[in-house]
């Protein structure tokens, strides 16, 4: 009786939570004090055609800091971009072009454009500010085994979003996200997105992105190799000067 009554009260607290409750959650998460990894970027268009891009990076503080430089291939070798987020102004993105010789700021208006061609924009590759979001809990939902909660995420009328809302799949034993829709700024589908990760040293690490472009028909795949955390990375890593150093890797 008393097992039973515990797995009620387990259950009970489960389903009490809100969309908030579960976003403040995913976001206290435990993650790295610094990642590295070594990725491949594959570009595939609605005739099946694809490009294979392969780059490093490095990232610090829940990848609010990162900092990714293009290795391949040869045309896009040295290309390096940064980011820096931050509380309360504006983020810092900047893109170094070596072709050109001169370095890119990305404005925060330019946020929903695509990165490197990629069916991820660099408002995909940011954290998502909790406060400039509104949350519903929907129902829960089992995926691949995974008991999941289900949150919708709208952005405030003020947001410079480039989406309308977003529903979210997350396991609720990792607090990671394995599913995500996101919906332009009309309300259609605009992009499916599916993540894979694993558990190393303790945490849940992202090791495979896929995104979908359900309007262009267009997709994109990362996946992430040579994973290391907490290898002390300095915050000095990330200024705009370190983007013409291309690390050899």
């Amino acid at each position: 009786m008393r097992i039973f009554f515990k797995l009620f009260m387990i259950t009970s607290i489960s389903f009490s939570q809100s969309g908030l409750e579960i976003a403040r959650m995913v976001d206290n998460r435990e993650t790295p004090k610094d990642l590295s990894n070594v990725a491949k970027m594959i570009l595939t268009n609605s005739k099946g055609k694809s490009r294979i891009n392969k780059m490093a990076s490095r990232s610090m503080d829940g990848n609010k800091k990162q900092i990714i430089w293009f290795l391949e291939p040869k045309d896009d070798k040295g290309v390096a971009f940064l980011k820096i987020e931050h509380n309360n102004k504006d983020d810092e993105m900047r893109m170094w072009l070596p072709a050109f010789n001169k370095v890119r700021r990305i404005s925060s208006k330019k946020k929903g454009d695509s990165f490197m061609g990629s069916d991820l924009s660099y408002e995909d590759m940011s954290n998502r500010n909790i406060d400039e979001y509104s949350y519903n809990r929907l129902d829960d939902a089992l995926i691949d085994g995974k008991t999941c909660y289900v949150i919708e995420a709208i952005p405030a009328s003020e947001s410079r979003s480039s989406y309308s809302k977003h529903i979210s799949w997350i396991d609720q034993k990792s607090l990671m996200a394995i599913k995500e829709e996101s919906y332009d700024r009309r309300g259609n589908l605009k992009k499916k997105k599916e993540f894979s990760f694993l558990e190393l040293m303790g945490y849940f690490v992202m090791n495979r992105v896929y995104v979908e472009d359900v309007q262009k028909k267009h997709s994109t795949e990362v996946t992430f190799d040579r994973l290391e955390v907490d290898t002390g990375i300095s915050s000095n890593l990330f200024q705009e000067k370190n983007l013409k150093r291309l690390p050899n890797f």
